[in-house]
């Protein structure tokens, strides 16, 4: 059964590799701002989706959806392909690092550790509204 579905509107942004500062002689890592940032508006956006509910404690199935801005240099007819998704995107952005920004931005929210997370699908597609689409499913639907 799907339990939530939600959308984080804009363009998806990839999980950036922790940085290493010292201070005091101490190495420290930290979480880049960007993706921070985005991770905070996946967390508001999976609040409102919530509904007050409280965090799954089952396995789940998520699967996560993002929506890329499309080439400026793609012609009318490729324009229509990509929607179509007949031509997908291919560019820097990794799957793996989509996925770590919005399971980053659900834990604890809609699951109370991604631990529960069994199965991950991930896509990348083109769209003139780039966003992302978070749907999550009980294990009882879809194992």
């Amino acid at each position: 059964m799907i339990v939530l579905s939600f959308i984080v509107p804009g363009v998806p942004v990839a999980k950036g590799r922790p940085r290493l500062t010292t201070r005091g002689g101490f190495a420290r890592a930290y979480t880049p701002a960007k993706t921070r940032r985005y991770e905070d508006l996946v967390r508001c956006e999976a609040i409102d989706a919530m509904n007050g509910r409280e965090p799954l404690q089952e396995p789940v199935c998520v699967t996560i959806t993002a929506y890329l801005e499309m080439p400026k240099r793609l012609s009318s007819a490729k324009r229509i392909d990509a929607c179509a998704g007949i031509i997908k995107p291919v560019g820097r952005m990794d799957v793996d690092n989509i996925a770590k920004s919005a399971i980053d931005g659900c834990n604890a929210i809609v699951f109370k550790d991604d631990n529960l997370v069994t199965d991950l699908i991930v896509r990348k597609r083109y769209s003139e509204t780039p966003r992302l689409v978070v749907t999550v499913e009980t294990e009882a639907e879809y194992g």
